[in-house]
């Protein structure tokens, strides 16, 4: 694939995260998290299948400085056929490739669940520390606080929880509002931003 020239935003972080319901806390976990180190967060929510589908998420990684891989979804799911997720590790690996192709304007997290499972669930990123969160909002922020340094925003992990409670509890009108069924829609996910951004200024200056 020709090297086309991009546009890098050095403020977002692509999020290559499980979009289901058991995994909806921590995905505002990352979304607040990100906003609180002042970041901004983006999603293929909304991206249409078929190879301009992933055209498009190759473009999204390009162009954010950072992305988070969040491997912790290596079970089968319960639909049949009974099956793992393969999208997450695939991003995975466009955005190591693409790191090394062009390793000034893109650097990659991998967060899990559960510690050395991923050396047997990929084994080829052997001599990768992933962030351990432990399935836990509290992991996810602290992961995040352990891969960036923001000193000039001074997060804390008790700032991005009250951000995650304000959020969390606003989500139901979230929804109605932006005429969604889950916070898995690229209209919910935008509101879910600018309400985290909202609460997370509340936090920082009271």
């Amino acid at each position: 694939m020709p090297l086309a020239p991009v546009n890098v935003s050095q403020d977002a972080v692509f999020l290559n995260i499980p979009y289901d319901d058991g995994f909806q806390s921590l995905y505002l976990a990352y979304v607040v998290g990100l906003i609180h180190l002042g970041f901004e967060p983006r999603v293929t929510l909304g991206i249409a299948g078929g190879t301009r589908r992933l055209d498009k998420i190759l473009r999204e990684i390009q162009s954010c400085r950072y992305s988070i891989h969040d491997l912790s979804k290596v079970q089968l799911d319960r639909a049949r056929p009974r099956t793992p997720r393969f999208n997450m590790p695939f991003e995975l690996g466009l955005a190591v490739a693409w790191a090394h192709l062009d390793p000034l304007n893109h650097t990659w997290f991998l967060f899990e669940a559960m510690p050395y499972r991923v050396q047997k669930s990929l084994s080829d990123l052997n001599g990768t520390d992933p962030h351990i969160h432990n399935g836990r909002v509290s992991g996810v922020m602290q992961g995040l606080l352990n891969a960036f340094d923001r000193p000039q925003l001074q997060p804390s992990v008790p700032g991005m929880l009250t951000t995650h409670r304000n959020v969390t509890r606003l989500l139901p009108s979230i929804l109605i509002d932006a005429g969604a069924q889950s916070p898995f829609e690229a209209r919910a996910f935008q509101s879910i931003c600018y309400a985290a951004k909202v609460a997370a200024e509340k936090s920082r200056f009271g």
